[in-house]
């Protein structure tokens, strides 16, 4: 009996660590900051994956969506401004923010401001 319920409990506790390993994946529209990033949306959405850490908050509670973060990418590629557009909870909005202010574009030689899609699925 004790056996079972251990196996039981450590497949639970698998399945609950690895879900969400995929934090974010590439939205399917045109992202137009993404033609600034070097190497463009792949590459940029690649580093995302790469840093983003699913919120334990909102994978406990099973919160997936999109997060839309409005940022300003300065002339010499820096990123400013930072805020949240749209925000699904559970600390994915806070995430969202985290990664906007690493990454790094292009210096484009003028201000622009946009807005970049993050996607939360478990």
């Amino acid at each position: 009996m004790n056996a079972k319920l251990i196996l039981s409990l450590s497949i639970f506790f698998t399945f609950i660590a690895t879900a969400g390993y995929c934090q974010t994946q590439m939205p399917a529209g045109m992202v137009p900051a993404a033609e600034n990033y070097p190497g463009g949306k792949e590459a940029m959405y690649a580093f995302i994956n790469q840093k983003a850490i699913y919120p334990p908050q909102a994978k406990r509670n099973r919160i997936q969506g999109e997060c839309v973060i409005g940022i300003t990418i300065n002339s010499d590629g820096t990123v400013s401004n930072i805020k949240v557009i749209k925000n699904i909870g559970g600390g994915a909005g806070e995430e969202a923010v985290r990664i906007a202010r690493l990454l790094k574009f292009n210096a484009i030689g003028y201000k622009l401001e946009t807005s970049i899609p993050i996607i939360f699925k478990l």
